[in-house]
């Protein structure tokens, strides 16, 4: 993929502050760098999802699923090339607490990790003796445990996957870091989408993405932190939001993947209220999202067909 494919078609902002980052609410101000605007870093792709990002080798991992493919961007030298093919229509990923890349996969419909030699081991494909759905997003707690989501889209047809039989209620799922044991975390959830912890980890967030119209739920993590309670609407989109993947910054906000439609296709921004402060526009809807870079402090934005950058006055928490 060459630099001047990447360039086709996308004309960035010359001028500071980019009007592309627009402040809904004063307190995102201070969010928002004068001098720093939106970058598209690549693109090419069919549906890009589930960025991650790898300080140690100064790269950035997302999937395409229909492609089949997880690409990689190099920080140094802007190198775009693929990571793997086929990935088994992979889709979420994120690292663990050894630095191990973990990732959701539509066609195989397992959880997956990456060993440090490339060899790759299976971390759930069942649940009960009956097959997962189609896991679709994932975030490691600071325990070690793993977390994803599991609805069908990926057995629905063959694009992102193939059409199958669902054995299990579509549900969001913990497995343990120490035993492997898997259990169900939450199962009143139509098509549970993106996932993430508040910076404390008290709270569980959850895309219900089926629901009219869309919501992101809100969990309490209780007892021994591996139990959900007291659930609740936490940001109701509205009639065409669509939020999908999101990741929180070390204040509490919530940077959300967004759509659809040209006023609302980037990255919505929430407070820890579930008050929206900030939108990030994008000239694609924007399906995830990472923090990374030296300083955790530069959004990664996988939107539709490209890969967006853009650095921000706030840090992604560590370890997500």
């Amino acid at each position: 993929m060459t630099n001047e494919t990447q360039s086709a078609g996308w004309t960035p902002c010359l001028r500071y502050p980019d009007p592309a980052v627009a402040i809904l609410h004063p307190s995102f101000a201070g969010y928002r760098l004068m001098a720093a605007g939106v970058e598209r870093l690549a693109t090419g792709m069919r549906w890009a999802e589930g960025p991650v990002w790898f300080g140690d080798t100064r790269s950035l991992l997302w999937s395409d699923i229909p492609n089949d493919r997880i690409m990689r961007w190099d920080e140094e030298t802007g190198a775009v090339s693929v990571f793997r093919k086929p990935s088994h229509n992979a889709n979420g990923n994120a690292r663990d607490r050894q630095g191990r890349l973990v990732t959701c996969e539509h066609d195989s419909r397992r959880i997956t990790r990456t060993e440090y030699d490339g060899s790759i081991t299976v971390v759930c494909d069942r649940f009960g003796g009956k097959r997962l759905n189609s896991p679709n997003d994932v975030v490691v707690k600071s325990d070690g445990s793993i977390w994803f989501t599991d609805p069908m889209f990926g057995i629905l047809g063959f694009y992102e996957g193939h059409v199958d039989t669902s054995e299990l209620p579509m549900a969001v799922y913990r497995v343990d870091g120490a035993t492997g044991d898997v259990s169900v975390v939450a199962d009143d959830i139509l098509a549970p989408n993106g996932l993430a912890f508040s910076p404390d980890e008290k709270i569980l967030y959850v895309v219900e993405s089926r629901a009219e119209p869309r919501r992101l739920l809100a969990y309490d993590v209780v007892g021994d932190g591996a139990r959900l309670a007291g659930r609740r609407v936490f940001i109701d989109a509205g009639p065409d939001g669509t939020p999908d993947g999101f990741r929180v910054d070390v204040d509490g906000n919530l940077w959300c993947g967004w759509g659809t439609g040209e006023a609302l296709d980037g990255v919505r921004v929430f407070n820890s209220a579930g008050e929206p402060i900030g939108h990030i526009f994008l000239p694609e809807r924007c399906a995830n999202l990472t923090f990374g870079g030296r300083h955790r402090n530069r959004l990664f934005m996988a939107a539709s067909h490209s890969i967006y950058a853009l650095y921000v006055n706030t840090q992604g928490v560590a370890g997500r």
